[in-house]
């Protein structure tokens, strides 16, 4: 029986940031193989969708110590969406219930080569310094001229996720259940995102749709793909194990435009589907799965 919905996406992305040093920003790093990567982090990633999915609409909190999302009898996971990414709740009695759905770093398929990006904030400055009368080279500082510096990425990134569709708008703390229309929805709100994923960072608009996916509805609840999508160069490898665990029941789709050279042998091999195929028909998956 199928109990989970699994998808590897090779997307063209940004890294997050991490720790910055004075007033230079530095992209989120892992070192792996010898080599450096940059990366999108698996929590960068998935606070993104939650909020772009629309689940953390509804989201409230309070402070205990930390801030942490609210829940109480009457406000849980059944009833509440932006639960189902899992809370950890300490005031008064202890609740812990696990997300529902997990991602894994979005991991760039090339190592890092350092570009950074100078700015500063001069047409600021030199408003502050002619609305005070001074001189901006004189008198920098006190017209607030701030060189900047940061990092930048953005390349092709592969990343998985998967959904335990059995836990889907359960919460066993308040042995609660959502409707199957609510699951789906929550479910389907997900899959949108990852679609569409579209990320902000350092004021720069970032299209994160994927060019390449694969996956669909799974026995396993595990990254059932994540250890065979590789991409070498700028080609996507067709490798005897991907091709093998394809044809257990799932499907992928391809964004056609020569993101990869051997797009050809992509089309002939795995005969993908468009994108917009690929998505059309995993949600008719959702909706038949949970019977709506």
């Amino acid at each position: 029986m199928k109990k989970a919905l699994t998808l590897t996406v090779v997307a063209n992305m940004t890294a997050n940031y991490s720790e910055g040093l004075g007033n230079i920003s530095s992209v989120q790093k892992v070192f792996k193989n010898r080599k450096v990567y940059s990366i999108r982090s698996r929590e960068s990633l998935k606070n993104a969708m939650m909020v772009q999915s629309g689940l953390y609409d509804d989201l409230q909190t309070e402070v205990d110590g930390a801030t942490q999302k609210l829940v109480t009898e009457d406000l849980n996971v059944a009833n509440c969406k932006a639960l189902e990414g899992g809370y950890m709740s300490t005031k008064g009695t202890t609740y812990i219930r696990k997300s529902s759905f997990y991602l894994t770093d979005a991991i760039s398929t090339d190592n890092f080569v350092n570009e950074t990006r100078f700015h500063n904030n001069l047409y600021l400055a030199s408003t502050e310094a002619r609305q005070k009368g001074i001189n901006l080279q004189e008198k920098s500082k006190e017209s607030g001229l701030m060189p900047y510096q940061y990092e930048y990425d953005k390349s092709l990134k592969v990343y998985s996720l998967t959904i335990d569709l059995e836990m889907v708008g359960k919460d066993d703390n308040f042995n609660t259940e959502a409707s199957s229309e609510e699951k789906a929805a929550r479910v389907k709100a997900i899959i949108e995102t990852v679609e569409n994923l579209s990320l902000v960072v350092k004021g720069n608009l970032d299209n994160a749709e994927p060019v390449f996916i694969v996956g669909g509805m799974s026995p396993r609840k595990t990254h059932y793909f994540e250890n065979v999508v590789r991409v070498q160069g700028e080609n996507l490898e067709l490798s005897e194990d991907l091709i093998g665990k394809l044809e257990k029941g799932f499907t992928c789709g391809l964004l056609k435009g020569k993101e990869f050279l051997n797009e050809d042998e992509i089309v002939e091999q795995l005969k993908p589907k468009s994108m917009t195929a690929f998505f059309g028909d995993l949600y008719k998956e959702i909706d038949a799965w949970y019977g709506v």
